[in-house]
């Protein structure tokens, strides 16, 4: 009587412990909505769906330092939420030791939504793309090998590799998948502006506001375009060359004469958050990146045509122009976004 009295309390423990098991080792889809205002995805969601493990082993990557040489710098050292995934303040983006790039830090949003990555377009697949700051010198100075023999020796990264994928595996190709799905579900997609587009409560503009859209639409459209504020190309937007640096862009890739000093035409949301302005972040203000192209670009082979007409140089912009252009492109600020508890390292 005594065993069975034991047996019974056992057996609810044993019942609980399995359905505990079942639950962690559940790896459950994550819905990827496209906001009805944006354009098709580009990412192929077939090849690599985000999961809930999956996206959660990415989190764990992206904020984790150990990755680089030096033990400290992660992908969110440089990518800071609250700054739009920035590097708030820093003209150029700050590496291993102290090492210093030759370009500003880019916001990261809405990836998946866009077919070439980094300034220069040095990649062409989201989930590649990690392999270019990981193994920089300069950035993380990451080894997949040593990166690889810590994850295998980490507990929680055996419990998030085996849960994530289905075979399990802890090496590079599943760790980059895991990036990709993070990256993928980072989208900024809930401004006032995208709440005005989709006519839903909170999305009223002022008439200052509504004319900066109008004004931007005219003059600045052609390059930012569609709701994610790009079109994807590569443009040479008129700065004088930096004789210290040199960094002759799309041309480091593609070695064609007229991609020289062009660069990957950034989208604007959350502009208000992303300051430095331009890839090797020399503007500090969006009034001096208004006054630039008004009065700032400099002519030279691989301009872009939309910058050189009539024989002027540069986009025309009254005074009153500039502020309004500024009210809208504030519209643009997601604040949802940059508090996203999802996305917070913790």
């Amino acid at each position: 009587m005594k065993a069975q009295y034991i047996l019974l309390l056992i057996l609810p423990l044993l019942w609980s412990c399995s359905n505990d098991n079942a639950e962690e080792y559940q790896n459950l889809p994550l819905d990827f909505q496209v906001p009805s205002n944006f354009p098709v995805l580009a990412y192929d969601l077939a090849n690599n769906p985000p999961t809930e493990k999956g996206f959660e082993l990415g989190k764990k990557l992206f904020y984790d330092g150990r990755l680089a040489s030096d033990g400290i710098v992660s992908c969110g050292f440089c990518h800071i939420q609250e700054d739009a995934f920035t590097h708030h303040g820093h003209t150029f983006s700050h590496g291993v030791d102290d090492a210093i790039g030759t370009r500003n830090t880019p916001p990261i949003q809405n990836l998946a939504y866009q077919t070439t990555f980094m300034y220069d377009g040095a990649t062409t697949h989201l989930d590649l793309q990690p392999i270019i700051p990981f193994t920089s010198p300069i950035e993380m100075n990451g080894d997949f090998t040593k990166a690889i023999t810590m994850m295998k020796d980490d507990p929680a990264y055996q419990k998030l590799f085996k849960n994530a994928f289905t075979d399990g595996q802890i090496n590079s190709e599943n760790m980059l998948k895991a990036l990709g799905q993070f990256m993928v579900m980072v989208t900024s997609s809930n401004s006032r502006f995208d709440k005005y587009r989709r006519n839903e409560s909170g999305g009223t503009l002022t008439r200052d506001e509504q004319d900066g859209y109008a004004i931007f639409n005219q003059k600045c459209a052609s390059c930012h375009a569609t709701d994610l504020f790009t079109d994807n190309s590569f443009r040479n937007n008129g700065l004088q060359v930096n004789p210290a640096i040199d960094d002759v862009g799309r041309f480091r890739v593609t070695e064609l004469p007229q991609d020289k000093y062009k660069f990957k035409v950034p989208s604007l949301r959350n502009i208000e958050k992303t300051t430095p302005y331009m890839h090797d972040g020399r503007l500090f203000t969006l009034e001096a990146v208004m006054e630039h192209y008004n009065s700032g670009v400099v002519n030279s082979a691989t301009l872009d045509p939309i910058l050189y007409k009539n024989g002027s140089l540069g986009i025309p912009l009254t005074t009153n122009e500039k502020i309004k252009i500024i009210a809208f492109l504030k519209t643009l600020t997601d604040t949802q976004y940059l508090t996203d508890k999802r996305f917070s390292e913790y």
